[in-house]
């Protein structure tokens, strides 16, 4: 797992580690398991902290947030409007044209495997997405 961060910022890792540690309740138990999951689904996520103080798990573009309210666990994903959903997990801003979101409230589970196999293909779709860009020439030196 690599993870993005600055010089003079601590590493996103700690970052998220902490929150799960000041959330210290249910939320923060199922922040992490969901950590983790996407961690299984991919070892290669990068681990992000953006917009002052929410945790980004990508791969090739972002895959989804993790954000904490008092009553639920949010899982966001970047692009879930484009992905299929064949296990109904997307629960959350189904209305709109980009994003998806699995809101997890306090005693719920997530399946591990159909939630992996969600990661699994907003990777794919990011990846195909940036193999789709087109390539910027070099400037010359």
């Amino acid at each position: 797992m690599t993870q993005s961060d600055s010089n003079e910022d601590p590493p996103a890792s700690g970052l998220i580690d902490q929150r799960i540690a000041d959330l210290a309740d249910w939320r923060g138990a199922t922040l992490s398991r969901m950590r983790q999951l996407i961690k299984d689904a991919d070892p290669d996520v990068i681990e992000e902290w953006k917009w002052r103080g929410t945790p980004v798990w990508s791969h090739d573009g972002i895959i989804c947030t993790g954000e904490s309210y008092k009553a639920v666990v949010k899982l966001t994903f970047a692009k879930g409007a484009s992905l299929k959903d064949p296990s109904k997990l997307f629960n959350s801003s189904l209305d709109g044209n980009t994003r998806r979101a699995i809101d997890i409230h306090e005693g719920e589970e997530v399946d591990a495997a159909k939630f992996k196999a969600l990661i699994r293909a907003a990777i794919a779709l990011n990846t195909s997405t940036a193999a789709a860009r087109p390539k910027r020439p070099k400037k010359p030196a």
